[in-house]
């Protein structure tokens, strides 16, 4: 499918609180040969049965963000069955800077071959090097089907989710983790070939304990500020109950040299668990249902998919005060399993915040209530038709 653009029309659509993608391009992505989409609306939802590519759509959107986008798949795994030439996804963006007759931001990014070690990048057709300069032009959040089991499963999960919470407001936060982890796998290395030479496992401690105590930093910075962001928006988002939020398992070490020491006292012990038994490594995010006064964990599969929704909308509050710049919300499925006055809620919020949403659904009536002028798609074996 292709059709065109005017920048007068992107111009008119543009509201200062965020940037917008006009134009997604996929080339032999999934289930995608080639389809070109132009938005012109801070609304878009996509209607098709399973199987069809909604949520195709979505995950090349999130590709627009550092990491391997919202099913955590394998670049591989990302290419078009039986192709080996690799994938593209390449978007258009309009800033909120943008004055009448500038050029859009262009992305490209993907994989040259089956056998690429990892995506390529460019922006404005210039080659970088680090995904993270993606952080620079737009913020993306997203809800998934996968995630409505994030409260009952493991800490891993709820740590992930966490963490790119942080990395919205924090965008060293990932190569901090990165360098966490290469460190810490350096002494597991150690364990295992019983090095015994305390000066290697002082350099290799220090630098875990510098990388630890940044995480913990950025995690605490953001979990205050979000704490903040849900009490003031209470009375606004009352069609979703508030969270109450706290972290776990890597709070007694103030600082940088405090961890450093307890790694130190615990080196025996953590050799002969062959891993490190305490660090921002084993972090856990709490979260209760803040009108019930309980475990998250222990309220209903609906009340725990109301909560996580009224949890990103709190986010996309927050990253909008912090960074005066609107993220860009990809709700895949979103609606399924909604009443109709929580999706009438969930439209007027969405609206409110100024970014642009990304929206799935199998039926085109689960969006009735979007504000006129939204963009409607259908999608149906990898082929997008506009419905108006």
């Amino acid at each position: 499918m292709q059709a065109s653009l005017t920048p007068s029309a992107a111009d008119q659509n543009l509201q200062p609180a965020g940037p917008r993608v006009v134009r997604l391009t996929l080339t032999k992505f999934r289930n995608h040969a080639s389809t070109s989409l132009p938005f012109q609306a801070q609304h878009v939802a996509f209607t098709g049965p399973n199987g069809a590519g909604k949520t195709n759509i979505l995950e090349a959107l999130s590709l627009l963000s550092p990491g391997r986008g919202l099913r955590r798949a394998t670049y591989a795994d990302m290419l078009a069955s039986g192709s080996a030439d690799g994938f593209s996804v390449a978007a258009e963006l309009i800033l909120q800077t943008h004055e009448p007759g500038d050029e859009p931001v262009r992305i490209g990014t993907g994989l040259s071959s089956r056998e690429a070690s990892g995506r390529e990048l460019r922006i404005d057709k210039v080659p970088v090097r680090s995904t993270d300069a993606l952080l620079e032009h737009l913020t993306l959040l997203w809800l998934t089907p996968a995630m409505d089991g994030l409260f009952s499963g493991g800490a891993s999960d709820r740590r992930r989710f966490f963490d790119r919470m942080v990395m919205a407001l924090h965008p060293s936060h990932g190569r901090t983790a990165n360098r966490f982890e290469q460190a810490m796998r350096s002494r597991n290395k150690m364990f295992d070939e019983d090095v015994t030479d305390p000066v290697w496992y002082e350099g290799v401690e220090t630098q875990m304990a510098e990388a630890g105590a940044a995480m913990q930093s950025a995690r605490l910075s953001t979990l205050s500020l979000l704490r903040t962001a849900i009490e003031e928006a209470r009375d606004a988002v009352s069609a979703f109950p508030h969270a109450v939020l706290d972290l776990a398992g890597f709070d007694s070490f103030e600082g940088a040299d405090a961890y450093r020491s307890a790694l130190t006292d615990g080196r025996q012990r953590d050799r002969a668990a062959g891993r490190a038994l305490e660090g921002p490594h084993r972090m856990d995010l709490l979260v209760r249902h803040g009108p019930k006064d309980m475990d998250a964990k222990l309220a209903s599969t609906g009340e725990q998919k109301a909560l996580l929704i009224g949890l990103i909308l709190a986010q996309a509050r927050l990253v909008k005060r912090e960074t005066n710049r609107a993220a860009i919300l990809l709700l895949d499925e979103i609606a399924a399993h909604l009443d109709e006055s929580r999706r009438v809620a969930l439209y007027a919020l969405c609206d409110e915040l100024g970014g642009q949403t990304f929206m799935t659904g199998t039926d085109r009536s689960l969006f009735d209530a979007l504000p006129e002028g939204s963009d409607h798609f259908a999608v149906d074996g990898g082929r997008v038709q506009p419905t108006g």
